[in-house]
C-alpha cells in the first residue's frame, strides 16, 4: 500500500485527515530549495547546542519549542525518513509507505501541524538474524510516527549533545565505532600504557528494557516529552498480535537511538571516572581513574587492575539497575590486554607490549560463511551477476575494516574466495577444461593493477575486487566532546568530511571531489557522511543504497560552443534529483565546466 494523498489537512488524532488548513495551500515539493531547509535546521540546532552549553534551560526550551513549530524542520524531517533512510519503504501496522511527492509534501504539512493529542500508532515487531543465531527484535513505527520523531530527535538532540560524555561514540552525529576503536588504541597502545585490565561488558536487551519512569525524569521539561511517553506506551504488533509496552524503547524508531543514550548519560561519574578541571589540562583523565569508553549499550572500562575492574563493573551494575538494565554476564568479563578481547568486530590485543587491533576471529569467520553461501546460491548465473552480487560486500568488509592491521587478513580472504570462484566456473563448465575456464574467466581486468588472476566479464569488462587493494588508512578520531551541533567547530567538521574518503570507484571520487561533494540539481551534499555506516552490512546496504541514489550523469557540449567531437563530461546527481527535474537533467553544459 502506498501513500494517499487525495485528503486536504493535516494529520490529527489517531491518525485521521483533520482539515483545518487553507484548501488553496499546495507544497510543491520538487521546488524546495534543500540547502536553505538544511541551513536553517542546522542553525536553530546549533542555537540550541550553545544554549544547552551555557546552562540557560530557559532558552533551550524556546528553542525547542520553535523548533518543533518549524517548517525546515518538518520538511528535512519527511525527506530523511522518505528519501534518506534505509528502510523507508519499509511499512508499519498500516502498511503504508511515501513515495511520491504529493504524499511527502501531505506528509510534511501533517507534521508541522499535529497537535498535541497525537496518538502514536504501535510499532509492528519484526526479527532479524544476530550473528550468533540469534533473533534482534525490532520495532518499525508507521511512516507518520517516523516523520514525527525525526522531527522530535531534531529538537531533542543538539540539547543532549553538548552534555553528553566525551567517550560515548555511539549513534551520535559525526562519531561511530570506529571512534570507540580509536579511543582504545589511544589509552591502551605503547609500553607505558597502565591500564592494562579491560571490562567488557555488554547490556542485556537494553533498547527493551529501559524504565520509562527513569527516562522521562531525564527528559525534565522537554516540549514534547508527552509525545515521547506516549510513543513509549504505544505498544507493538506481533505475529498478529497487540502487545502492551511497558518498559524499553523499540529498537527500530528513529528516536529510539537518542533515548537510550540519554538513558545512559552518566556512566563515566558512575564508574568513577574523574577529569582534571584546570585550564591547563582539562578534559584529561585523572592518573588513578579508569577509562570508560562506550558505543550505545556495548562498553570497556579501561583499568589499573583487577580489582578495580571488579569494582567498575559493581559500581555500574548499581547504577544500571534503577534504569532497568543490567549486565549480560555471558558477555561480560574482565581479561588483561595480554589475553586480548572483541569489541564491535575487532580484536584488541597486546603481543609482547605492542597493541594490535584486527578483524575478530568471529568476523572474519561470518564473513568466510557468507561467501560461501553467496557464491554455492549463485550457481547457474553468469560472471556480471556474481561480480554484481560480490562487490558490495566485499567493499562494506573492507570498508569497515580499512583503518586497523588488516592486510594479511585481506589477503587470505582474498585466497579463499579465489577457490571459491574457480569451483563455481568448474561448476558452470563441467566440460571445458581447466585452461578454457582460466582463459574465459580470468585475466589483467584491472588495468591498474598487474595481476592476471581477477575474475572478470568479458562482454562487459566488469571484475571482481579484492579486498588486498583497499588501502589501510588510519581513522582520526573525534577529539573531546566535539559535536557536529557546535558552532564553534563548523570548519573543524567541513575539513574532516573533505578528508574522509568513502570506499568508491576512482571515477566517483573524482566526481566528488570535483563537484565539492555536492549534487548539482539541489546543491545538497551527495553523501551524508554525518552518519557514517556502523558495520560491514551496514557499509553493503550503504553503498547499494547510494548506487541507487546517486547516479552518473552524460552531459553533452552546449550548443553553439565547441564541437559535437569534444569529450562527453559526467556529474553526480541524486536519483530524486533527476527524477524530479527531468528538464534540468538534460541541459546542455560544457564538458569543460566539469574536469
Amino acid at each position: 500500500m502506498t501513500d494517499n494523498t487525495r485528503t486536504k489537512g493535516h494529520v490529527g488524532r489517531h491518525g485521521t485527515a483533520v482539515a483545518n488548513g487553507p484548501e488553496d495551500e499546495n507544497l510543491d515539493w520538487p521546488s524546495i530549495d534543500w540547502q536553505r531547509v538544511e541551513a536553517d535546521v542546522r542553525s536553530l540546532r546549533q542555537r540550541i547546542f550553545t544554549a544547552s552549553r551555557d546552562g540557560d534551560l530557559k532558552k533551550v526550551r524556546n528553542l525547542q519549542k520553535l523548533m518543533l513549530r518549524s517548517r525546515a524542520n518538518a520538511l528535512l524531517s519527511v525527506r530523511r525518513v522518505t528519501e534518506r533512510n534505509a528502510g523507508r519503504k519499509t511499512a508499519g501496522v498500516d502498511g503504508t509507505v511515501v513515495v511520491t511527492a504529493p504524499g511527502k509534501a501531505f506528509l510534511a504539512n501533517s507534521v508541522q501541524r499535529h497537535d498535541a493529542s497525537w496518538t502514536p500508532k504501535p510499532v509492528k515487531r519484526v526479527y532479524i538474524r544476530k550473528a550468533n543465531g540469534k533473533k534482534r527484535p525490532l520495532g518499525i513505527p508507521v511512516i507518520a510516527d517516523r516523520a514525527l520523531q525525526a522531527h522530535v530527535v531534531n529538537a531533542l538532540e543538539p540539547e543532549w549533545e553538548a552534555r553528553f560524555e566525551s567517550k560515548s561514540y555511539g549513534f551520535r552525529p559525526g562519531r561511530g565505532c570506529h571512534d570507540a576503536i580509536s579511543c582504545i588504541f589511544t589509552i591502551a597502545r605503547g609500553k607505558a600504557a597502565r591500564r592494562c585490565w579491560v571490562l567488557d561488558a555488554d547490556l542485556a536487551a537494553a533498547f527493551d528494557r529501559i524504565d520509562h519512569a527513569h527516562l522521562l525524569s531525564a527528559l525534565g521539561g522537554f516540549p514534547a516529552k508527552g509525545l515521547v511517553e506516549r510513543w513509549l506506551k504505544a505498544g507493538m504488533v506481533d505475529r498478529g498480535r497487540l502487545a502492551p509496552t511497558g518498559e524499553g524503547t523499540p529498537q527500530g524508531g528513529v528516536i529510539s537511538p537518542v533515548l537510550l543514550n540519554v538513558a545512559l548519560h552518566g556512566m563515566e561519574e558512575a564508574a568513577g571516572v574523574r577529569y582534571h578541571r584546570s585550564a591547563s589540562q582539562a578534559g584529561a583523565t585523572m592518573s588513578g581513574s579508569p577509562i570508560v569508553v562506550r558505543y550505545a549499550d556495548d562498553l570497556v572500562a579501561m583499568c589499573l587492575s583487577r580489582e578495580q575492574a571488579e569494582e567498575v563493573k559493581s559500581r555500574l551494575a548499581t547504577w544500571l539497575a534503577p534504569r532497568g538494565l543490567a549486565f549480560n554476564e555471558e558477555k561480560t568479563q574482565i581479561v588483561h590486554l595480554d589475553e586480548g578481547f572483541d569489541f564491535l568486530g575487532f580484536n584488541v590485543r597486546r603481543y609482547q607490549d605492542k597493541l594490535l587491533i584486527k578483524p575478530s576471529k568471529a568476523a572474519v569467520q561470518r564473513h568466510r560463511k557468507r561467501l560461501a553461501a553467496e557464491v554455492l546460491a549463485l550457481r547457474g548465473a553468469n560472471a556480471k551477476a556474481v561480480i554484481s552480487r560480490l562487490n558490495p560486500i566485499i567493499r562494506g568488509w573492507s570498508a569497515y575494516y580499512r583503518g586497523v592491521v588488516s592486510s594479511k587478513e585481506f589477503s587470505k580472504l582474498d585466497s579463499y574466495l579465489w577457490m571459491l570462484i574457480y569451483k563455481w566456473t568448474k561448476y558452470s563448465h563441467p566440460n571445458k577444461s581447466k585452461r578454457w575456464v582460466v582463459n574465459r574467466y580470468f585475466g589483467p581486468f584491472n588495468r591498474s593493477r598487474r595481476d592476471r588472476w581477477v575474475f572478470g566479464d568479458r562482454d562487459s569488462g566488469a571484475y571482481l575486487l579484492k579486498l588486498s587493494w583497499t588501502r589501510i588508512v588510519r581513522h582520526q578520531m573525534v577529539p573531546g566532546t566535539a559535536s557536529l551541533d557546535d558552532p564553534d567547530l563548523a570548519e573543524y567538521w567541513a575539513r574532516r568530511r573533505q578528508r574522509n574518503t568513502p570506499p568508491l570507484d576512482g571515477i566517483s571520487l573524482g566526481l566528488i571531489k570535483a563537484q565539492h561533494g555536492r549534487c548539482p540539481l539541489c546543491d545538497g551534499f551527495l553523501l551524508l557522511a554525518d552518519y557514517e555506516p556502523q558495520s560491514p552490512d551496514e557499509w553493503e546496504q550503504w553503498l547499494m543504497v547510494t548506487r541507487k541514489a546517486v547516479r552518473k550523469q552524460a552531459i553533452t557540449t552546449e550548443a553553439g560552443h565547441g564541437t559535437p567531437d569534444e569529450p562527453v563530461a559526467l556529474r553526480l546527481v541524486h536519483t530524486d534529483c533527476r527524477r524530479r527535474s527531468p528538464t534540468a537533467v538534460y541541459t546542455r553544459m560544457r564538458a569543460s565546466a566539469f574536469p
